[in-house]
């Protein structure tokens, strides 16, 4: 597939190609690809959606439990004895000889669990957002326009 051509546009290539006579074995060679992407390719005009990856495991899994046990207590401890993120980490560190996993992998794991853990326990964000309805052509607002004014000067 040459540089900067979608495998939309290959497809359709191939496609035309292969309508004007040209066997397989030459759209092979001539687009270099394989036979079952010549075959997708005649058999589709759209190529099939990529695969999502399945997710990786990371070596903080099985300590997950604890961080989430430290988040949930925290939400009844008073502000000043809360876990900061250096403390989970040292914690995990000190009690569970946890060694090879990086702050940053910690700290990305809390940022992302702490306010899910609040929701999960009904103490989520205030609602702040009232939603008003108008009926159409009742009100009318406009932020923008244009003024002149005529000044008269007597002095």
């Amino acid at each position: 597939m040459p540089p900067g051509q979608s495998k939309v546009e290959l497809y359709a290539a191939l496609r035309r190609d292969a309508r004007e006579g040209m066997a397989n074995r030459a759209l092979e060679r001539k687009y270099r690809v394989g036979w079952r992407t010549v075959q997708k390719a005649l058999s589709s005009a759209w190529p099939q959606p990529r695969e999502p990856y399945a997710p990786r495991r990371s070596k903080l899994d099985p300590f997950k439990p604890v961080i989430d046990q430290m988040l949930l207590a925290d939400l009844d401890a008073p502000r000043k004895q809360r876990h900061t993120v250096v403390r989970i980490y040292r914690r995990l560190i000190d009690e569970y000889a946890v060694d090879d996993v990086s702050y940053q992998v910690v700290r990305a794991y809390v940022a992302k669990r702490k306010p899910e853990i609040r929701v999960e326990a009904g103490r989520g964000p205030a609602q702040v957002f009232i939603e008003q309805s108008h009926l159409a052509g009742a009100e009318a607002e406009v932020d923008f326009g244009e003024v002149a004014v005529r000044l008269r000067a007597s002095w």
